[in-house]
């Protein structure tokens, strides 16, 4: 899904000035809804694993347009109602989404995770197709298509998005498929910017980026794409792994974050007319960095409770963080490069995620492997310590008839050491993250205060 989606982020900027709006958005909605249907009836996982790259190539060009027709249709005066939706509807989703297909999992079958989406989308659908008229399609750049950029495009974009998945748990270059991928990923990269640069009508325009407050927006969407998906992921995995929890109860102990986010889009939508943007975003990364310092004093036994206030943090700040990086990337465009410039602000967001995830694995990964070794040291034979705690535990699995007291109370031994391991690698992952996201509250004040928005259409619209 993945895979393929990024490849049609960027791609959405030609197809909408081609096709208009009002079909991208039209053809996309009905996609979506198509292949998770079909998904819904996959009997093996060749089948889902098609279901899900039609859904989400076709599904792709969706946020984009949002981005892109928001900015285009509604003025400067509106933009503290629009900016705090569009916000919410490109990062509440990933954020709710383990809590709702938790619940949906367990009260009915996998199967409805995807035929959930079907009624909404006949509706979203129609409604696209009925009420969006805002741009003109222009057919005669489909004549100027360049097939050639798309493939590098999609060798590029589509085998990094796998390099960096598979990557970290495969000893990156020395597994084969992601060795031969980074191969392709190369060749595509440079096909990809050789067509940018030199095609009559390439299928992506990088001149969004000689805009100063599009290229600083899109390196702190960047960044929040890290703390979207790499949150998003480490707190599950934990609550897995170390507290066993299942999906149930993992979406009900993180359907937190997606309130906060909720009840603080309209205040941030507030604040952005009366605060410097700069100081939002200082605020809302900081923000993320108070959270996730929290998160390294984690140990084995904390749940919902312990949890509760670095959720709330990463919730609110999200929003105070998204707010104001929408307005700077994208509220100083003309409306012409708004489109293309959409895509790849999207892009980079979720190339933050992938670029996040990788680097989280493979610390998790790397530090395990080390905390694990360094507590190995201290839990040897020679340890009058370890000595003493496998002579308790040996005595109470005596108590058991029927099972080898000894082994039990060395394999329960090497447990509590795997998991003090895994433990001390989540704190290290936290803390590395509260350094980023430091860094980046820091770094903030340093830009350029953005001028009144002036670009980005006119208000009119359907």
């Amino acid at each position: 899904y993945l895979i393929a989606e990024v490849v049609m982020i960027p791609l959405s900027g030609f197809l909408s000035r081609m096709l208009s709006t009002r079909v991208l958005f039209t053809i996309s909605a009905a996609g979506f809804t198509a292949a998770s249907a079909l998904a819904a009836t996959a009997t093996n996982i060749d089948q889902m694993i098609v279901y899900r790259a039609v859904q989400g190539f076709i599904g792709g060009g969706m946020i984009p347009s949002v981005f892109a027709a928001a900015f285009t249709i509604f003025p400067p005066s509106r933009r503290a109602f629009v900016s705090p939706m569009i916000g919410l509807v490109a990062t509440l989703a990933p954020t709710i989404g383990p809590t709702v297909g938790g619940y949906i999992s367990h009260a009915m079958s996998w199967h409805w995770l995807f035929l959930v989406n079907v009624v909404p989308g006949i509706l979203v659908t129609a409604a696209a197709w009925t009420l969006i008229d805002f741009d003109k399609p222009n057919l005669k750049l489909f004549s100027k298509f360049d097939w050639w950029g798309l493939a590098g495009m999609a060798a590029f974009l589509g085998c990094m998005e796998y390099v960096l998945e598979e990557g970290p748990n495969n000893d990156w270059l020395q597994d084969q498929g992601v060795f031969i991928c980074a191969i392709v990923m190369t060749i595509g990269a440079v096909l990809f910017f050789w067509r940018v640069f030199t095609a009559e009508e390439p299928i992506v325009d990088l001149k969004a980026f000689t805009n100063i407050n599009f290229a600083f927006g899109s390196l702190f969407s960047f960044v929040i794409g890290i703390g979207l998906y790499g949150l998003t992921y480490l707190y599950p995995v934990y609550l897995g792994r170390i507290r066993g929890y299942d999906s149930m109860m993992i979406g009900e102990a993180l359907f937190v974050s997606g309130l906060a986010m909720f009840f603080t889009a309209p205040i941030s939508g507030i604040l952005s007319n009366k605060m410097d943007p700069r100081l939002m975003m200082m605020i809302g990364f900081f923000g993320f960095a108070t959270g996730t310092w929290w998160m390294t004093h984690l140990t084995a036994d904390w749940d919902f409770n312990e949890l509760l206030i670095p959720q709330i943090l990463r919730g609110c700040s999200m929003m105070l963080c998204m707010v104001p990086i929408n307005n700077i990337a994208l509220g100083t465009l003309p409306p012409e490069r708004l489109k293309n410039a959409s895509g790849l602000f999207n892009l980079t967001r979720n190339l933050g995620g992938a670029v996040g995830l990788a680097l989280i694995n493979t610390v998790l990964i790397d530090r395990n492997a080390f905390h694990y070794a360094r507590l190995s040291e201290h839990v040897q034979w020679g340890s009058e310590a370890a000595q003493t705690k496998l002579q308790n535990m040996t005595l109470n699995f005596e108590q058991t008839p029927g099972l080898d007291a000894t082994s039990a109370a060395i394999s329960k031994l090497s447990g509590m050491v795997q998991q003090q391991a895994a433990l001390l690698s989540f704190m290290d992952v936290f803390f590395m993250l509260t350094v980023l996201f430091a860094t980046l509250g820091l770094f903030t004040m340093l830009i350029r205060k953005p001028a009144a928005a002036a670009g980005g259409g006119g208000g009119g619209g359907h």
